[in-house]
């Protein structure tokens, strides 16, 4: 029978096995997805095919920061309860993935999982037996590639979050003392974007209802909803996007400022928030 991309994807997402093997495995159970899951053999594969549908609230983020100081790589690594996630195969497994990513230039989760890691198996297929080994859900929630020219990173004390920046124009300026409190109020505040510019159109247009309903709920008229909700848009401007937002040690700073202030001419070029639960 034909058995589509679509169902080799939708097995694959359900076990975690490798392309070719879910293919093989539809293939000989001529489409039938639970005999397609027995096939497989490895018995990780079908512990996640049991635990897909799970949440993976705990887990540890790692962060590289190039010798250079010039790019990062941040991993989020989640399993399903916080014992799991002090397991010496779990953390050494998560570090194996951030260095691979590293080694290979990697940018995005989707690249890191076909990785092949030195026991020769891919990182999908060492994350699939560890499931199988461990008993609960466990994926890469998050991979990313920061750069720029002074990156700075900071990792929250519980290891569940980071925040990455990278900077441009430093002339040459150290940094790094300003990048920890700029990547500490990314962890903290959670910004939407850099500024009201990069925020996600979709939000914008929520934002804008949002403004409209709660004016319209409090009598306003109709003609002045418009102007109301724009007024709104642009606090949450000020409280979710991270230049506009009040510097958490200095509320008499914006984070727009205290770069200035800090090295005149500095600009942050782009930042990550990466969290776990």
């Amino acid at each position: 029978m034909n058995i589509t991309a679509a169902d080799v994807n939708k097995l694959r997402q359900l076990t975690g096995a490798g392309m070719m093997d879910c293919k093989k495995a539809l293939t000989e159970a001529e489409g039938d997805f639970e005999k397609a899951v027995e096939i497989l053999r490895k018995a990780g594969q079908k512990v996640a095919a049991k635990r897909a549908d799970n949440e993976t609230s705990e887990g540890v983020v790692l962060v590289d920061v190039s010798d250079s100081g010039k790019s990062a790589k941040v991993l989020a690594f989640a399993c399903e309860t916080e014992p799991v996630s002090n397991v010496e195969d779990f953390k050494n497994l998560a570090s194996a993935i951030l260095q691979a990513g590293v080694k290979h230039h990697a940018k995005d989760a989707d690249t890191v999982l076909g990785l092949t890691l030195e026991n020769g198996q891919t990182v999908q297929e060492n994350i699939t037996e560890l499931v199988g080994k461990i008993g609960e859900k466990i994926v890469v929630s998050a991979f990313h590639h920061v750069e720029g020219e002074q990156v700075v990173a900071y990792i929250h004390s519980n290891k569940k979050a980071a925040g990455i920046v990278a900077f441009e124009n430093t002339g040459g300026a150290d940094v790094h003392d300003l990048g920890k409190d700029v990547a500490m109020q990314i962890v903290a505040m959670k910004p939407v974007g850099l500024d009201k510019d990069d925020v996600d159109p979709a939000i914008v247009e929520k934002e804008i209802e949002i403004g409209k309903e709660q004016a319209r709920a409090e009598g306003k008229p109709e003609a002045m909803l418009e102007k109301i909700a724009m007024g709104k848009l642009n606090k949450f401007y000020k409280e979710q996007t991270l230049l506009n937002q009040e510097f958490v040690k200095d509320p008499s700073l914006t984070i727009a400022a205290l770069v200035e202030k800090t090295v005149k001419g500095a600009k942050i070029a782009s930042f990550k928030r990466v969290v776990i639960g």
